[in-house]
């Protein structure tokens, strides 16, 4: 059955959505001069759209441990210029060629091909800039520890590692040879997994929380990012376009590994579902009644048609 946020999950998704853009809208350069069409590529791609789950984990993370919110902000709008520009690099002719995204036309679409590439490396600079700037944290520590977590998440070990594999694995599968569950699970957690996974623990790091707390946050984001995951696949496979705000029915045909593919609908509903039971329960154990949020967000995730 297909559910609405809660009240309280919709109130906060609202507040942090509208903190997060006003805070987008601060940081990100102006159009200007020379650079004004590259600019407003940048935030075509960033601003207005979107379901701000990254930012919303962050700032939700960030409450657990007292983090001001106008530091969890910045780090949010940072994971969500990261975001933005992977999906703008995502949805390239040479990548999966994609012509609309967040309902609307695709960056390469509204603009050009060269355009998109130089908005998505613009934004991806941005976001470090943001986390390495004292408004974010005074401590340098935390500065730096903003950054590389990021860094990871996003690169060769994280999400870009993860597009490589997916790529790969149209070549396997057309070769007779599809990825097993494992590999489907290993490659989503890199290519969606790492990036949820570091804005869960975002707020712990922006609050120097204790191993332990960070711990259990990344154990919640891996289970949150694969229930996700099987949550998009089973949209890809039942949504429609209206609904889900870009083309439906591309991976399978495509080829692409999925796991609707290989677990069949049934049995990828039971696993999203154990997936999100299992992440509820880690941090209502760990963090009690503070956890909500972050408790009905993973219920959110696997109900949703968006």
């Amino acid at each position: 059955m297909t559910m609405l946020p809660s009240p309280a999950l919709a109130a906060a998704m609202q507040e942090v959505t509208a903190a997060v853009e006003v805070a987008l809208d601060h940081l990100l350069p102006v159009p200007a001069g020379a650079t004004a069409k590259l600019d407003d590529a940048m935030r075509y791609a960033s601003l207005g759209g979107g379901k701000r789950m990254r930012a919303l984990l962050a700032v939700a993370s960030g409450d657990l441990f007292g983090v001001p919110r106008e530091r969890a902000l910045r780090v949010a709008a940072a994971i969500e210029m990261l975001h933005a520009y992977s999906l703008i690099h995502d949805d390239l002719p040479c990548m999966d060629d994609d012509d609309l995204r967040r309902g609307k036309p695709t960056v390469h679409r509204a603009f050009d091909e060269a355009t998109a590439v130089l908005a998505g490396d613009g934004l991806q600079t941005q976001a470090f800039l943001v986390l390495a700037d004292p408004a974010t944290h005074p401590a340098a520590s935390v500065q730096a520890a903003l950054v590389a977590g990021l860094a990871q998440a996003a690169g060769p070990r994280g999400m870009v590692g993860g597009q490589a594999i997916d790529l790969d694995a149209e070549i396997r599968t057309a070769a007779g040879r599809p990825l097993t569950y494992d590999e489907i699970a290993r490659l989503q957690a890199l290519k969606t997994g790492a990036l949820i996974g570091f804005s869960a623990e975002a707020g712990a790091i922006l609050g120097e929380a204790k191993p332990e707390d960070r711990a259990v946050l990344r154990d919640y984001a891996a289970e949150l990012g694969l229930a996700f995951q099987i949550a998009d696949d089973l949209l890809d496979h039942e949504g429609s376009a209206e609904e889900v705000g870009k083309a439906v029915g591309k991976d399978a045909a495509a080829g692409k590994a999925t796991f609707v593919g290989l677990l069949g609908l049934d049995e990828a509903r039971a696993k999203a579902r154990a997936l999100t039971n299992s992440a509820k329960s880690r941090v209502s154990t760990h963090f009690g009644p503070g956890s909500m949020v972050l408790q009905e967000l993973a219920e959110f995730v696997i109900t949703r048609r968006s």
